[in-house]
Order: structure tokens, then C-alpha cells, then sequence
């Protein structure tokens, strides 16, 4: 006999069929080579690593990849950023920014590699692929000096910042599990 091929299958019985339409992506953006600029990627690693979510949620680390993760924002209906971003405020202010808004928060990366982001959010839009809902969770950077290890008040701000990405993703409806204390892979 074949493999059944439909996913939804018996899984629908408890909980509601609506649930299999939400299409849900966390990118985790930027360089963690150049200290306060790869704290998207912390703390996407965090949020992996001490919670668990549902299959419709894809927590991806965009690093640098830029145009790259075109494909990954196709058919989505929502979308969050978790990146240093330029908000002209004290280092480890966090703020969330919203959909059209986004791009002048991150044009003016401080690092040099400029991660393409606004690009990316730009070509999204050229081709009709810009998600329904967008936003970025941020927190102004203090260095972006060559170092793995992020500053003092940035490496502070991770555990708020987390806890504005599950706040988010709470409103957005999805049930976010902490993970038992025990120390997991």
C-alpha cells in the first residue's frame, strides 16, 4: 500500500481545522560576527530552544542571507523580524515596528555588510509576495564591532526582547509552550 499523503488526516478531531491555515515565519536576522548585530539570531535560538510551538510556526535564522529568503516569505500570513534595528534611542531600547514601516528602521544598518533586508522586503513587494501581516521586533545595537560576544546592555535586553516575540506570537493566536527546565540538546 501507499503512503496517505494528507496531513490533516484524524489531527483535526480535538482541535479546530482552522488552525492548519495560519502559515507563521520568525526570522532571526543578522551577523553574529559583528557583536549586537547577530542578536535576531540569539535570540531566535532562545525561543527555540526553551519553547515549543506549533507546526505552523517556522522559526528560521535568516542570518545575512538577504534576497536569499525571498522564497521563505511566500504564503505567509504573518511575519516577524527579531533584528538589531536603528531606532535613535539609548542601546537596548526594544520597539516593534510594523509592515511598511520596517525598511527605514533597518536601511541604515550601522555594520558594513549591509544584510539586504530592506531589499528583501522591497522585492517581496515587486512580486506580490509581501506578507498580509509584518513586523519587526528590534533592539538598538551599542557595537558592531567584530566580536561574538554581544555588549552588556544588548545581552540584558535578549530575555525582554524574547518576551516580546512570545507576547506577539500569543496575539497572533499561536499557543507557546516553555519547555520543561530539564537541559535538552
Amino acid at each position: 500500500g501507499g503512503f496517505a499523503i494528507s496531513n490533516c488526516s484524524g489531527g483535526c478531531a480535538t482541535e479546530s481545522c482552522l488552525e492548519e491555515l495560519l502559515n507563521i515565519a520568525v526570522f532571526g536576522i543578522g551577523n553574529i560576527l559583528l557583536s549586537d548585530d547577530g542578536v535576531g539570531v540569539h535570540t531566535l535560538n532562545r525561543l527555540k530552544e526553551e519553547y515549543d510551538l506549533p507546526e505552523y510556526v517556522e522559526l528560521i535564522d535568516g542570518g545575512t542571507k538577504g534576497l536569499d529568503l525571498l522564497p521563505f516569505l511566500e504564503e505567509r500570513d504573518k511575519v516577524m523580524i527579531i533584528d538589531a534595528a536603528n531606532f535613535n534611542k539609548e542601546p537596548g531600547t526594544i520597539g516593534t515596528v510594523e509592515g511598511e514601516k520596517i525598511p527605514a528602521f533597518l536601511s541604515k544598518k550601522l555594520s558594513v555588510h549591509q544584510i539586504g533586508l530592506p531589499d528583501l522586503l522591497f522585492a517581496a513587494k515587486l512580486t506580490n509576495i509581501f506578507p498580509p501581516e509584518i513586523c519587526l521586533i528590534g533592539i538598538q545595537p551599542e557595537s558592531m564591532a567584530t566580536s561574538v560576544e554581544m555588549s552588556d546592555v544588548v545581552s540584558k535586553g535578549v530575555e525582554p526582547l524574547l518576551e516580546k516575540v512570545i507576547e506577539r506570537l500569543k496575539a497572533w493566536g499561536v499557543e507557546v509552550v516553555r519547555k520543561n527546565s530539564r537541559i535538552g540538546k
